[in-house]
C-alpha cells in the first residue's frame, strides 16, 4: 500500500490532477483494493481460528498446507471483488484535467455501480463485522462466565484470573468497533456517489475522499495500540522490541514472560500425545479444570494479528 498507492494518491488528492498514465491508473484501483480486502479477510480468519482455539481446544490446528489454501482462496476472492475497479478504471480530461476514474456501463440508475458497492459492502463490511462480532461475542462469554478450574486456586489468582477474562473481552469488543467506526464512512461514501453522481464533481470531493481513505486504511493501524494498552504479553515484547530507545527499559520480567511458553501452549503438546480424546460430555473436575486452564491461559497470552494493508481510490 505504501509503495503502490499511499503517496500517489495523495499528489492525486492535492493537485486533483493525474500524472501517472493509463496502466498505472488502473494498477492503483486494483493491486491495493485487492490487498485492502485481503487485510480484512485476514483479520476475519484470525477471529475464526481465535474462535476454534478458545472454544474447541482440543481440535487439531490447521496444517500447514491447509493455511496454505486458505490463504490462496483469500487472495483469490479478493483479486476477484477488486477486478470489476480495474478492468472499468480510465482517464478521462475533464477541462483540460486528467482524472483517473471508475467509468462504470452506462446503464438507467447506475445500476452496476450501485450493485457492484452493494456486493463489496456485504462481502466486505457486514459479512466481515458479523463473523468477527459472533465469534468474539462466544469468546467473550464463554471466558467471562467459564468457572475457575479446581478448588484449590486461592483468591489472588482468582482475581487475576477475572481481570485477564476482563481485559480479554475489552480488548476484543474495542477492536471490532474500530473496523466498524473507520470503514463505515468509505463505504457510505461510495453508496451515495452510486445514487448520485455528481457528488464526484464536487470542488474538494478528492480530498474529502482522502480523508475517509485514510481513516478506512488506519483501522489496523490501531490494533499494535490496542494490544499495547491491554495486553501484558504484547507490552512486554513492545519493550524488547524497542529497547534500545532511551525511554524504554524492558525488565528481565518482561523477558521471561515472552520466553516462557503459556500454560495453553503446554497442554496443547501434552493433549496432542494423547491417543484417547475427552469425552464430549465429560464432567469430571480433572477435565473441566484442563479445559478452563487452557482458555484461560489462550486469554492471557493473546497476540496481535499481523495483516496486511491495501489502499484504492
Amino acid at each position: 500500500m505504501s509503495a503502490f498507492n499511499t503517496i500517489f494518491n495523495f499528489i492525486y488528492a492535492s493537485h486533483n490532477v493525474w500524472y501517472f498514465g493509463k496502466e498505472f491508473c488502473r494498477f492503483q484501483n486494483w493491486f491495493p483494493i485487492t490487498a485492502m480486502f485481503v487485510s480484512i479477510y485476514s483479520m476475519t480468519a484470525v477471529a475464526a481460528e481465535r474462535y476454534v482455539a478458545i472454544i474447541h481446544p482440543f481440535k487439531p490446528r490447521l496444517s500447514a498446507g491447509n493455511t496454505r489454501v486458505i490463504i490462496g482462496i483469500i487472495w483469490l476472492v479478493a483479486f476477484g471483488l477488486a477486478f470489476p475497479q480495474c478492468f472499468y478504471a480510465e482517464i478521462l480530461t475533464d477541462n483540460g484535467t486528467t482524472k483517473c476514474i471508475v467509468v462504470w456501463p452506462d446503464d438507467v440508475g447506475s445500476k452496476h455501480q450501485l450493485t457492484y458497492h452493494i456486493a463489496v459492502i456485504v462481502l466486505i463490511y457486514l459479512l466481515p463485522l458479523m463473523v468477527m462480532f459472533v465469534a468474539y461475542s462466544i469468546i467473550g462469554i464463554t471466558l467471562w462466565s467459564s468457572a475457575v478450574p479446581g478448588n484449590h486456586i486461592n483468591r489472588a489468582l482468582y482475581e487475576h484470573q477475572v481481570n485477564a477474562k476482563k481485559k480479554f473481552v475489552k480488548t476484543m469488543v474495542v477492536v471490532v468497533i474500530i473496523f466498524a467506526v473507520c470503514w463505515l464512512p468509505y463505504h457510505i461514501y461510495f453508496i451515495l456517489g452510486s445514487f448520485k453522481e455528481d457528488i464526484y464533481q464536487q470542488k474538494y470531493i478528492q480530498q474529502v475522499y482522502l480523508a475517509i481513505f485514510l481513516l478506512a486504511m488506519s483501522s489496523t493501524m490501531y490494533n499494535p495500540i490496542i494490544y499495547c494498552c491491554l495486553n501484558q504479553r504484547f507490552r512486554s515484547g513492545f519493550k524488547i522490541a524497542f529497547r534500545w530507545c532511551p525511554c524504554i527499559k524492558a525488565t528481565e520480567k518482561d523477558k521471561l514472560r515472552l520466553t516462557s511458553p503459556s500454560l495453553y501452549q503446554s497442554t496443547r503438546r501434552k493433549s496432542q500425545k494423547s491417543t484417547i480424546p475427552p469425552p464430549a460430555h465429560s464432567s469430571s473436575p480433572e477435565e473441566r479444570g484442563s479445559l478452563e486452564s487452557r482458555r484461560q491461559a489462550w486469554s492471557e497470552g493473546l497476540q496481535a494479528p499481523v495483516t496486511g494493508e491495501g489502499a484504492q481510490k
